[in-house]
């Protein structure tokens, strides 16, 4: 914990020192009486008390119209943090089982409103050499129960907003990355640019329907495949053909 309290107070005086110039900088709009310069410098003052008591600029609560008066600044402690801990597969550290301190660590990264996922960054580099149930084999003889590179791409795209949808054909299937929330011709601006402008509809099925119905043209014939237009938005592990 004292890398984590090390990091996290160097972070807090950058925060400080950003806040303090950002106040210096509207002081003149504020005595001029300007309703922004005033109301930006209430949330300053309020980040800048809870920055000297050791807080994270994130866990002041913020209306949702105070929020993009202090994003420009780009606080460090306003960003989400994710921790990855390494923790041997069984036991609650690498070389002990019950760890007390591994406890007292998930519940400081709780006061702090962090993320974490667990990885076992030994028998990940060991399982690194397989693929498919081969992996899934030998991860469970090595006893671990979750695939902790996944959890950490998994947790990563949470955090971020993200998403994946995928296209396929004879030749490659691919997946691509989108903002959640994103419209199907937005969503297709991933692949080409053209995608949004020319786009006419989007024929969608969900990854796991597509495996069990075989191909698009079997899934079609099923009825399986839907026809969406540019209002859809696009769901993680939807399989999109796009008609432009």
């Amino acid at each position: 914990m004292s890398d984590i309290e090390t990091i996290n107070l160097e972070l807090i005086i950058a925060d400080q020192q950003t806040v303090e110039k950002r106040l210096a900088n509207i002081e003149k709009d504020v005595k001029r009486g300007d309703k922004e310069a005033v109301k930006e410098k209430e949330i300053l003052q309020k980040i800048f008390e809870a920055l000297g008591q050791g807080r994270l600029a994130r866990t002041v609560m913020l209306m949702d119209e105070e929020a993009p008066l202090v994003r420009t600044l780009h606080l460090l402690t306003m960003k989400p943090i994710l921790y990855v801990l390494n923790k041997k597969a069984g036991g609650k550290n690498l070389d002990e089982i019950n760890d007390l301190r591994y406890t007292a660590l998930l519940e400081y990264l709780k006061t702090l409103g962090a993320h974490y996922v667990v990885v076992d960054a030994g028998v990940e580099q060991e399982l690194s050499a397989f693929e498919g149930e081969e992996k899934e084999m030998f991860r469970a003889e090595l006893g671990s129960r979750n695939d902790g590179i996944n959890d950490l791409i998994t947790k990563g795209y949470e955090m971020l907003g993200l998403e994946t949808y995928f296209t396929t054909g004879e030749v490659e299937t691919r997946a691509w990355t989108i903002k959640k929330g994103s419209t199907a011709p937005v969503a297709g601006q991933a692949i080409h640019t053209d995608f949004k402008d020319k786009f006419i509809r989007a024929e969608v099925i969900f990854w796991k329907d597509l495996l069990d119905a075989g191909s698009f043209a079997n899934a079609k014939e099923k009825g399986q495949l839907r026809i969406e237009g540019k209002e859809y938005i696009v769901k993680d592990g939807d399989v999109i053909e796009f008609r432009v």
